[in-house]
């Protein structure tokens, strides 16, 4: 790196301010542990910013003393809270998208936990563009010390360096072992604790409204005892992205640092993160392997990131990266590497940390990934410490060390003299691949269809916020009627499928499974139940307001009760479906609703307020957006209770029976496909398509002419 300093305040970074202090806690064990000491020693305020926080989180477990306070979350905080007659706690989490809720503690904002407490103020915060985060992970306590980095105060954070198979205090609070997980977060004093307590008091007034006051000054330090400082007296840059919103402007010096510190790197560039699917950043890594004397590059990312709908977008992003990355490294200084532990089995760490180090001289640690939306759509926070003397360039060796020395199983003095012998850190990951615990080489490779069924980043991973009328262009087509022709290959589809299923049932032996005998058991087995309309309704139910088709609810409901209790159970289902979507977009609001489905459903929104039955009627038969959009928008909107359920009847009724009708008609033609059969198939198709085309004609008509009569 050259002498020039990298950190500029104002162009990659908000600014840098002065540390008495910094350690760097690495794992869980030791950041909750240091997190539960240091609010036993607030006085007056506490400021948690989180992406994530579960109240029944243990922070410190097995032998540790919690000197009388309760190692639960929401408890300790409540006894802080008892004992300490000045203190007050404020908690803003991110009011997070409906895909996470089966991962989160279940309604926090109705937890007794937080409510418990006058001066524990737990608010959610959704101040962020459609799709965004509030990704910022910052603890401050009295403006006087402060953590940031990767870590959430989450259920499934906590774990020791060793990483074991089977540790017994790897448990989440729902009783349930989890991988093992490595992240790190920083810890500082001073002013930039009083930096990040700023930021937090400027969130904390977007989200809510409330301006807080800094509080008074105390004689003491509320440093946690037993943790040790790894830099004092020194400066730290502390780099944000937050997305424009509203009349908030557009910062990006997350990404701004990237681009200015690694064409700077000279030997090594060192990476841990949970994602890599930024292209901006596969493309300055792939200039600097281009080069004939560049830096060493070693990523460490997770063999897999977390559920299967990350496997299936973030992981198939990472691959495309990867590949580029493998085709620009012509003079093989790259190395791709996951922490492996043979002794976990199937499972493996989960690498959660957020780490960047350019030879011995920056060192970085937050909340940002190297992926497109941290660098412009979500809110991120990350601290750079930048060396200006030897001291501080050996301590930035010396905690790239204690990573390695754990993800490679060495102590410090083996490892560095590996290093000396290997003569590089990517000859030693080499020689290291045989070793039970290494950094294995990670190839990135993802299944074919996967890859080609995922779309841009553009969609899955922006970088920028997306504007609601295009979003919902792309997930909810608005007003956009198909035309005759589709509608005609829909019906020869349908003929298709049943001369196919026609040829299985004469040529295989499917008609030995699939008889009117064993349909009428199926069907008598399911209807022995004494609750079954009970439980075929609410099924129904639930599944409508969480936007499962229900189209496929009535087809599986007439084919398992026939064309009469089905189209019974169907209509009473998705009428109780729409009343809980209904009820759910009146308790939310019109802002709520907005947000939730797009700029673009304005329209629908006037037309149901204005219109009443005669529109919920016409949005049923002509579906302009899906049947629980629909529901919230209307409760939403307004309308009239009466008018949306007589609406709802009504339109849903000729669907209902044509569907049943055509089901019904569909089973009969498979188990007996004589000629008259097939025949009357093919006329109950023609006659429900030409049922439901002249009721769209017939409202598209009246529709149009109390459009044109409005002013």
């Amino acid at each position: 790196m050259t002498k020039k300093t990298i950190l500029e305040p104002g162009k990659n970074c908000w600014q840098t301010v002065h540390a008495d202090k910094v350690a760097l806690l690495i794992d869980g064990e030791n950041y909750f542990g240091a997190f539960h000491r240091a609010l036993q020693k607030a006085r007056h305020s506490v400021y948690i910013l989180a992406w994530d926080i579960d109240s029944r989180m243990r922070l410190v477990r097995g032998d540790d003393d919690l000197n009388g306070w309760p190692s639960e979350l929401g408890a300790f905080i409540s006894a802080l809270l008892k004992k300490r007659p000045e203190l007050n706690v404020y908690i803003l989490n991110w009011d997070w998208a409906m895909v996470y809720t089966m991962e989160r503690e279940w309604l926090p904002m109705y937890k007794p936990v937080w409510k418990s407490q006058a001066r524990l103020h737990f608010k959610l915060d959704g101040e962020c563009p459609l799709g965004a985060s509030q990704h910022q992970k910052i603890v401050v306590v009295d403006d006087d010390i402060a953590f940031s980095g990767g870590f959430d105060l989450g259920k499934n954070r906590w774990d020791s360096s060793e990483h074991a198979p089977d540790d017994p205090r790897r448990v989440n609070p729902d009783k349930q072992a989890y991988p093992p997980f490595h992240d790190v977060q920083m810890l500082v004093s001073g002013d930039a604790a009083r930096a990040l307590a700023e930021l937090a008091r400027e969130r904390w007034w977007r989200a809510t409204g409330e301006k807080l006051t800094a509080p008074p000054s105390r004689n003491d330090s509320a440093w946690p005892e037993g943790v040790e400082s790894w830099f004092e007296d020194i400066d730290v840059g502390i780099a944000r992205t937050l997305p424009q919103y509203q009349t908030n402007q557009e910062i990006r010096d997350v990404e701004q640092l990237f681009i200015d510190s690694i064409p700077a790197a000279r030997e090594l560039i060192y990476i841990e993160n949970q994602y890599f699917t930024s292209w901006k950043i596969a493309d300055l890594l792939a200039d600097s392997l281009q080069q004939h004397d560049g830096p060493d590059i070693v990523l460490v990312l997770p063999l897999m990131t977390g559920g299967w709908l990350e496997q299936v977008t973030m992981d198939v992003l990472r691959y495309r990266v990867a590949c580029r990355l493998k085709e620009a490294d012509k003079h093989k200084r790259l190395r791709i590497c996951y922490p492996h532990h043979a002794a976990l089995g199937e499972s493996y760490i989960s690498l959660h940390g957020k780490i960047t180090i350019i030879d011995d001289n920056l060192l970085r640690i937050g909340s940002a990934n190297l992926s497109n939306r941290s660098m412009g759509l979500d809110s991120e926070c990350d601290m750079v410490i930048e060396a200006s003397n030897e001291q501080e360039r050996e301590q930035i060796s010396a905690f790239r060390e204690r990573l390695l020395s754990e993800h490679l199983d060495m102590d410090r003095e083996r490892l560095q003299q590996s290093l000396a012998q290997s003569g590089s850190l990517i000859s030693l990951i080499d020689e290291c691949q045989d070793k039970p615990r290494t950094l294995q080489l990670l190839d990135c490779q993802v299944a074919d269809f996967a890859n080609q069924m995922l779309p841009s980043s553009a969609v899955v991973d922006p970088e920028r916020p997306l504007d609601p009328e295009q979003m919902a262009q792309m997930f909810i087509p608005v007003d956009q009627p198909k035309s005759a022709r589709s509608h005609w290959w829909k019906i020869v589809g349908v003929l298709l499928a049943v001369i196919l299923l026609t040829a299985l049932w004469r040529w295989t032996p499917l008609s030995e499974y699939l008889n009117p005998e064993t349909l009428q058991a199926t069907a008598e087995a399911i209807e022995a139940y004494p609750l079954t309309p009970l439980i075929v309704i609410t099924v129904f139910s639930i599944a409508g307001l969480l936007a499962f088709p229900v189209t496929l609810l009535i087809v599986t409901a007439a084919l398992t009760f026939g064309p009469v209790w089905g189209s019974v159970y169907s209509l009473v289902g998705s009428l109780l479906s729409a009343m809980l979507g209904y009820g759910v977009g009146h308790y939310l609001g019109r802002n709520s609703v907005q947000k939730l489905a797009g700029s673009s459903l304005n329209k629908l929104s006037r037309r149901l307020a204005h219109h009443g039955a005669l529109a919920v009627i016409t949005v049923r038969i002509i579906p302009v957006a899906p049947f629980a959009v629909i529901n919230l928008v209307a409760g939403a909107s307004h309308i009239k209770a009466r008018d949306f359920i007589i609406g709802t009847v009504l339109g849903m009724l000729p669907g209902i029976l044509g569907i049943t009708v055509f089901a019904d008609s569909l089973v009969r033609t498979v188990q007996e496909p004589d000629p008259a059969q097939i025949g009357l198939f093919v006329t109950i198709v023609l006659v429900v398509f030409s049922v439901m085309l002249g009721l769209k004609m017939l409202l598209n008509r009246k529709q149009a002419i109390e459009e044109s009569d409005t002013p």
